[in-house]
C-alpha cells in the first residue's frame, strides 16, 4: 500500500510543475522541456505495452506460441510499413486472434 501511495505522489511530483508552469507561464514552454516532452507519449505506451506483452504469469515469454508478441510483432510490422495506425491495430488483433485460437 505505501509502495502504490509513494508511486501516486512521484507521478504527481512529475506532473504537476509541468502543468503548473504552462499556466503560470501564459503556455509559454521552454524548447528544451518541450522536446523532452515529445517523447512523454512513446514512453508511457512502451512502458504499458511491453510488460504485458513479454510477460505472462509473471515469467518472460518469449515463445512462438505467446499470441500477444506475435500480435505486437504483426502490429508493429503493419505500421513500420504502411504508417497507418488503424491497419496496424486491426491487423495485429486478428493475428492474436487467430494465434490463440490455434494455439
Amino acid at each position: 500500500m505505501i509502495s502504490i501511495v509513494l508511486l501516486i505522489v512521484g507521478m504527481a511530483a512529475v506532473t504537476y510543475p509541468v502543468r503548473v508552469s504552462t499556466w503560470l507561464g501564459k503556455g509559454h514552454i521552454p524548447h528544451r522541456l518541450k522536446q523532452a516532452l515529445a517523447y512523454v507519449p512513446t514512453a508511457v505506451l512502451t512502458a504499458i505495452v511491453v510488460p504485458t506483452v513479454l510477460f505472462q504469469h509473471d515469467h518472460l515469454a518469449l515463445d512462438w506460441r505467446n499470441a500477444q508478441l506475435i500480435g505486437a510483432i504483426v502490429t508493429g510490422l503493419i505500421v513500420w510499413r504502411t504508417r497507418h495506425l488503424l491497419w496496424g491495430i486491426g491487423g495485429g488483433l486478428v493475428v492474436f486472434g487467430v494465434w490463440q485460437w490455434l494455439f
